[in-house]
């Protein structure tokens, strides 16, 4: 499937290659007619319950604890300008401008769906900061993800009043320097409109379409340089054959072995050694669509629920029609908080087999292949301290893996005694997966030095075709050398997806196509 030329928000299903393609501008995401005159039937229901002076959480009450506070009606929208200022306390580094225009995406979708009481002249200045990429200097910490992600979202709509910092044309600038290129004036909130901005999951969930995104292409890598691996240690083809499979059908499993086994149609190295005494392979080679694939079912538990959240509205009050207004708990980010920690969980392990597999390739126990990958070691240490490196890695990643959502620290003078910690199970979970990039390089180094030594034997033709991208890159090791230098150049083709990009072009080169099920389950659009 193709990503749409435009998105109607607050009308389309949004998903994870949508919301990424509107953030590289590769979809043009619009308001509707039919949108603004939701939008505005909500603020008028808001301004009917301010006249009528109802009393409704958030609009004409305090915030937290203060809930049973009274708000005059003159006095409702500096409460709305106030809460922006009180709860920007974010704290730590900045999060990506990637990152943040996720954030303002995912925040226009949701209240564009005509729930929360936001005025048009609100919805369309934040349209300008996406579409001018005048994004939102936001504080990496500071959210315990319930009453949503209140830190960062206010830090993300500081601008809207003239306050906070912004990425403009490559700088780091104040909001009053912005406006003064631009023109802008700070905008005056209406009642509910600064609680409307601030109530929601959209920082954790901006972490989880990056999760989604770069943990589907560490998947797709592990099972590429497997497969390398495999060739390069002569394993055997058995563990990967679709009637095992079909006996235990896990979707990730049986995609994974798929996958792997049309990586190597038509290798010679595979024939040469069909008939060999070798009775089964360690763990880390036939087991791949196991661990693989519990792996993929992991992400694929992460998508389904991502998706519900990304087309939902999760601030509070929820402005339902005239009659009804709920003040309830659609902002509590537990839901994404279990996922994100079991996605963690699950690129951790890619990690960790990858690692094992590495040492594997080490140990000189398959024929033909050195041990530590190089011929003339004593002088030399060939490839053994990189494994140090993945070992470092793959430790540092299980240390992150304790589940953030376990957790739970009262705020807000106990009127929030349960809350997920989203926003760290989604920052860990980023955080794992870049390390699994960096021990997914080293494998691929390692992979590439061990299949040299099957020549003048061929692999199957996408093998052969990303062995010698590989070479173009980096030479074979007969010696010794600064191998930093390999491992930067490696995660470099893993973070920009090269070799994904060249199975795929060989394949269509060569007309093949997958020999894998639930193909479509496993992308997103």
């Amino acid at each position: 499937m193709q990503l749409p030329k435009t998105f109607q928000f607050g009308e389309d299903h949004l998903t994870a290659g949508i919301a990424i393609g509107i953030s590289k501008g590769n979809v043009k995401g619009i308001l509707t007619d039919s949108c603004l005159e939701r939008i505005k039937a909500s603020q008028n229901r808001v301004q009917n319950i301010v006249d009528k002076g109802e009393t409704v959480y958030g609009i004409n009450t305090g915030f937290g604890p203060l809930c049973n506070t009274k708000i005059s009606k003159e006095d409702t929208k500096i409460l709305q300008s106030n809460i922006l200022q009180s709860h920007s306390v974010g704290v730590g580094k900045p999060i990506s401008e990637r990152l943040s225009k996720l954030m303002l995406i995912l925040k226009i979708h949701a209240l564009a769906k005509g729930y929360s009481g936001i005025a048009e002249t609100t919805i369309q200045r934040m349209l300008w900061h996406m579409e001018q990429d005048a994004i939102p200097v936001v504080p990496s910490q500071g959210s315990v993800g319930a009453s949503g992600d209140l830190a960062p979202l206010s830090h993300l709509f500081l601008p809207l009043i003239g306050l906070g910092k912004v990425n403009y044309q490559g700088k780091t600038i104040s909001t009053e320097e912005l406006f003064e290129k631009t023109g802008l004036k700070p905008l005056e909130l209406g009642p509910k409109e600064g609680l409307a901005l601030i109530n929601g999951t959209q920082f954790i969930a901006a972490h989880g379409v990056l999760v989604v995104q770069k943990l589907q292409h560490c998947l797709r890598q592990a099972d590429i340089v497997g497969a390398m691996m495999l060739e390069g240690l002569q394993g055997s083809m058995k563990p990967f054959f679709e009637e095992l499979h079909a006996l235990r059908p896990f979707k990730g499993n049986q995609h994974v072995a798929g996958r792997i086994r049309t990586l190597l149609q038509g290798s010679e190295i595979l024939e040469d050694h069909i008939d060999c005494e070798r009775v089964q392979d360690p763990y880390s080679l036939r087991c791949m669509p196991q661990v693989h694939g519990a792996s993929r079912n992991a992400w694929l538990h992460l998508k389904e629920l991502l998706e519900v959240e990304l087309n939902s509205v999760t601030d509070n009050p929820v402005i339902i029609n005239d009659d009804l207004t709920i003040s309830g708990g659609n902002f509590h980010g537990q839901p994404l908080a279990m996922a994100l920690d079991y996605a963690a969980l699950a690129a951790s392990e890619l990690g960790n087999i990858s690692d094992r597999r590495i040492y594997l390739a080490l140990e000189g126990n398959s024929p033909g292949v050195p041990k530590l990958l190089m011929e003339d070691t004593g002088i030399n240490s060939g490839y053994m301290i990189l494994q140090y490196t993945t070992a470092a890695l793959a430790s540092e990643n299980k240390s992150l893996c304790f589940p953030a959502s376990a957790d739970s620290i009262p705020t807000s003078l106990g009127q929030e005694d349960h809350v997920s910690m989203g926003s760290i199970s989604g920052r860990k979970a980023l955080q794992i997966i870049e390390n699994v990039e960096k021990i997914l390089a080293i494998e691929l180094l390692t992979a590439s030095q061990a299949f040299e030594f099957r020549k003048p034997l061929k692999s199957g033709v996408v093998l052969d075709e990303i062995h010698k991208f590989i070479r173009t890159k980096v030479p074979f090791a007969e010696s010794d050398r600064v191998f930093a230098d390999d491992i930067e150049k490696g995660i470099d083709m893993i973070q920009r997806g090269e070799i994904i990009g060249l199975v795929e072009k060989t394949m269509k080169d060569n007309n093949l196509q997958w020999n894998a099920p639930h193909l479509n389950e496993f992308e997103i659009y």
